[in-house]
């Protein structure tokens, strides 16, 4: 047996002041007592050795799933009949599926007295000042039917910063005396239910659960998301099958989660699904066991309502159309569409928020939680005439950013002479579809807490913040404006197409003629005007284009108000090209940039912007011949020209000359060490496999690409 650390009680050595001691123990073991008070370890039963693992499992199976719980039923062994048993332990076992029975043998052979819960809402932590929800409680032994328990609820904004509770006890809207025999009324029987006001329980009662009128399932699982799924715009187009191709196409659009977001929306990932999934039905490890898991196939391609499974917010849904799969993280419900459109309402209102807080404190909304849900059914019309209005609102929203792969075109782009007056508009647009959709939410909240008869405890207001479509914001839909117009420079988008003009596949000149695409590929961001595609003069030709010749420096001055900083309104966007677009292009795109920047470093010796769909191999050989060696040239001339005007020039002059020497002379050094680099991959003539997606494609060009 090794060696117990000293002063650590073993109860199977020899000694003899050993085995008293320990007969001591055991003796205390085995007494009844009055009262039992304890904190006991919270430590899930798979993270503990085996033999303690086997002997919770042999003893305490209706607890198995923690030690906590385990030692919930363990104390009850101490009692007296009437003995009271308290405990601090997590919130988990008041609600969790795991823990049903054992909440169920504690109704029947025990009472609540009272419960404080201290649940994490996913900020602030706790009044413990722990980052887990607890619950602490006093337990009778024996069953007193009916018997009103006194809860009460103490949550991080009512404690002080030490954790200390402002007022004990703390009086709010869950304070409330509650009987134990009630919540086994509700589907799971759980005591997170103790708040609930009696028409909010009577309602189980004449309702139907969720899962009995839908179907609420968990999706695919790909067992490798770096490998099988993408972010859209990382694909070729012709590969993406939006329609459900399934002959031609290889990634299909993917609900999984992404921000609180109601209604319509978050749109963005697609997976590998060519062949039917051939690929991920057969991902195996290296002993033949399936990492994927392509369950609930039935429901592929079917329309529904999706959410986010684990969210750093309240719950929402979103519509969807047919032509999608979904995943664990973006769990999604099925049915006949108008019932569809029925639940996808009742559950963007406070009802549904009211409920999923009776199953779970936390911000992980699991399709077990949702299935529980009470549905009852009135007013079908009335609420998807407002569901339909409200999804198409949201939907019309989210397709106004390039983000979206229904997005046609700038809405700044509508035939006004002055960006002023296209943002005037854009504003009173998206403030009319705000109003619009707010007032529907508090019209399906009336509707809803009117249904089920929860006058007294919610109230149909919806405050701004919760609203998830866009108000006009000028510094972001002029920056949306610039990335809109260098995605025509490059050919992505055109002033003659809708939509994408250009994603992968054969390239079509003439989609471009009202204002024409960059040849080449290749848009270089330099401090001044050095090449005859230099972007800020592009820019200044597509503002030219759009709103006309006339109002070009009153537009430009707009834009660069809008943008911030000093200067001419053409320093100001050209300060911006080399400053600030490449952060805002990878914050828009999720990391996943479609536009490159090669970049020389800090010193912006050479910088330039191509599109990644317009890849090819001989790119780097142009960048490098074409641009970054006549940009040297100019640097080396600049350089002479100086040294030339310095054997005459004084004070000032002199003092401007030395200066702009030793930036062209730090230029001039790093984009020759740029140059070097550029020359080793263009020696290579680099292919890339767009399926390979943006983070593979874009760390084979590492050192010459600016960093993220």
């Amino acid at each position: 047996m090794p060696e117990q650390p000293k002063g650590q009680l073993a109860l199977f050595e020899d000694s003899y002041d050993t085995k008293l001691n320990a007969w001591n123990f055991r003796r205390l073991l085995a007494q009844k007592y009055d009262v039992v008070v304890t904190n006991p370890p919270y430590r899930g039963i798979a993270d503990v050795n085996a033999k303690l693992s086997d002997f919770v499992k042999k003893n305490y199976t209706e607890s198995k799933s923690d030690l906590f719980a385990a030692f919930i039923e363990r104390c009850d062994t101490f009692l007296t009949p009437r003995g009271m048993q308290s405990m601090i332990t997590m919130e988990s076992w008041m609600f969790l599926s795991s823990f049903e029975k054992l909440r169920l043998r504690l109704f029947a052979t025990k009472t609540i007295v009272n419960l404080v819960h201290m649940p994490y809402l996913g900020k602030g932590g706790t009044s413990l000042g722990i980052n887990f929800g607890t619950s602490m409680f006093v337990l009778q032994k024996g069953h007193l039917p009916n018997f009103q328990g006194q809860y009460m609820c103490v949550r991080y904004y009512e404690t002080d910063e030490e954790g200390v509770p402002f007022a004990f006890p703390t009086v709010n809207e869950r304070y409330k005396a509650a009987a134990a025999d009630n919540f086994a009324n509700i589907p799971g029987s759980p005591v997170s239910a103790y708040w609930v006001g009696s028409n909010g329980i009577n309602n189980f009662s004449k309702a139907r659960v969720l899962s009995d009128v839908a179907n609420p399932r968990q999706g695919l699982i790909s067992g490798d998301v770096n490998r099988f799924v993408r972010i859209w715009w990382e694909c070729a187009l012709p590969k993406i099958g939006f329609n459900s191709e399934t002959e031609t196409a290889k990634w299909f659009p993917y609900n999984n989660g992404g921000e609180y977001r109601k209604w319509y929306g978050n749109n963005a990932d697609v997976v590998n699904w060519e062949n039917n999934g051939f690929e991920i039905r057969n991902f195996v490890d290296d002993k033949g066991k399936q990492r994927s898991r392509p369950q609930n196939q039935q429901f592929y391609f079917n329309e529904g309502g999706t959410w986010t499974a684990i969210s750093s917010g309240a719950f929402s849904v979103r519509y969807f159309p047919e032509g999608y799969l979904f995943s664990n993280a973006g769990m999604a419900m099925f049915g006949e569409h108008e019932r569809l459109l029925y639940l996808v309402a009742m559950l963007n209102t406070k009802l549904c928020q009211y409920y999923l807080r009776i199953f779970s404190e936390t911000l992980n909304y699991n399709q077990g939680d949702i299935a529980r849900l009470p549905i009852i059914i009135e007013n079908e019309d009335g609420v998807n005439t407002l569901a339909t209005a409200t999804i198409s609102l949201s939907r019309s929203d989210w397709d106004s950013f390039e983000t979206s792969w229904d997005f046609t075109r700038h809405p700044f782009v509508t035939g006004k002479q002055t960006v002023t007056a296209a943002f005037a508009k854009w504003e009173s647009e998206a403030a009319e579809r705000f109003d619009t959709l707010k007032a529907n939410e508090e019209e399906l909240n009336r509707i809803f807490i009117n249904i089920y008869g929860l006058q007294d405890e919610l109230d149909a207001t919806v405050e701004d913040k919760d609203v998830t479509v866009r108000r006009a914001d000028l510094g972001r839909e002029i920056r949306s404006l610039i990335s809109y117009a260098v995605g025509c420079m490059l050919g992505r988008y055109s002033l003659d197409v809708n939509g994408l003009a250009y994603a992968g596949g054969d390239w079509d000149a003439g989609k471009y003629q009202t204002f024409p695409a960059d040849k080449d590929n290749i848009l270089p961001l330099c401090d001044d005007e050095y090449f005859d595609d230099d972007i800020l003069g592009r820019f200044v030709d597509f503002v030219k284009t759009v709103y006309g010749v006339d109002t070009l420096e009153e537009n430009l001055r707009f834009i660069a108000d809008a943008l911030g900083g000093k200067g001419t309104p053409r320093e100001v966007i050209r300060n911006y090209f080399l400053n600030d677009f490449y952060k805002d292009h990878l914050k828009i795109y999720q990391k996943r940039p479609i536009y490159w920047l090669f970049d020389s470093g800090k010193k912006n010796g050479f910088k330039a912007l191509i599109y990644m769909h317009r890849y090819s191999s001989d790119l780097l050989a142009k960048l490098r011949t074409d641009y970054v060696h006549e940009q040297q040239e100019r640097y080396r001339t600049q350089l002479s020209h100086i040294i030339g005007a310095l054997n005459t020039a004084t004070g000032a002059e002199r003092a401007r000359l030395l200066k702009q020497q030793d930036k062209l002379t730090e230029q001039l050094r790093e984009i020759t060490a740029f140059e070097e680099k550029v020359h080793h991959l263009a020696d290579q003539n680099i292919t890339i496999d767009l399926d390979d997606g943006v983070m593979k494609n874009y760390e084979i060009f590492a050192d010459v690409l600016a960093k993220f």
